[in-house]
């Protein structure tokens, strides 16, 4: 059956406008992004296989081009609209934290991470520079692909602590692989960074890994 052909109450598009987006499922919520469906099937029901194929919600908007096209009913036009609207939802979220947030707590730095790190195809190690009320002066993505010894400068990271007249840091970087768990790389690159910025008088107050929907703090494991 037809979506057009369902009482109006279960209509995704109708559902979200009477009730807000938030009482929709992520099959119905992704069935509203596809529009249509395909041949014998609902956008729903396409929606529930393309979920159950990728794994869920996460894992298909973090699919690469080549993986998101093998299933049918997706193609280049769709990845690209997906792409548009992650990149849109984190530019909206990173506007509004970059107003009004402080760095003050665990949680708030989670929020802000994951905004700007989940389902990030490659390791991507970031700085957020903060004043001296931990307001967020910016956020900047530093260095990519392989993070390890190796591939992070402190320097350039102290650098631009300067540039920005920044009295705190906090630092980030994501794992792809989906585990949340710091290497022992890691740890010895947060120190490294650690006393980079202590000759500056510039306090480096987290190291976070984000991994999906999970976030671990060095500073909470007491490895900072």
């Amino acid at each position: 059956m037809a979506i057009r052909d369902w009482p109006t109450d279960e209509r995704p598009r109708e559902k979200l406008l009477q009730r807000g987006a938030q009482a929709l499922s992520d099959a119905e919520l992704l069935a509203i992004f596809l529009r249509t469906g395909v041949q014998g099937k609902s956008a729903v029901d396409l929606s529930r296989e393309l979920l159950a194929d990728h794994g869920g919600l996460a894992a298909l908007m973090g699919a690469s081009l080549s993986r998101f096209c093998q299933s049918k009913g997706l193609g280049d036009a769709k990845y690209a609209q997906l792409q548009a609207v992650m990149e849109m939802s984190r530019r909206y979220l990173g506007d509004v934290l970059q107003r009004d947030q402080v760095f003050s707590s665990a949680a708030s730095t989670r929020r802000y991470l994951q905004a700007q790190l989940r389902g990030e195809p490659r390791e991507v190690f970031a700085a957020l520079y903060l004043d001296n009320r931990h307001r967020l002066i910016r956020y900047e993505p530093m260095f990519f692909g392989t993070i390890d010894s190796a591939a992070v400068y402190p320097r350039e990271i102290a650098r631009r602590a300067l540039e920005l007249n920044s009295a705190a840091l906090i630092v980030a970087h994501n794992h792809p692989s989906g585990v949340a768990e710091p290497s022992d790389a890691d740890v010895r690159i947060t120190r490294r960074i650690s006393d980079a910025l202590a000759l500056l008088d510039i306090r480096l107050l987290d190291h976070c890994v984000v991994a999906g929907a999970e976030v671990v703090s060095l500073a909470e494991r007491g490895q900072l």
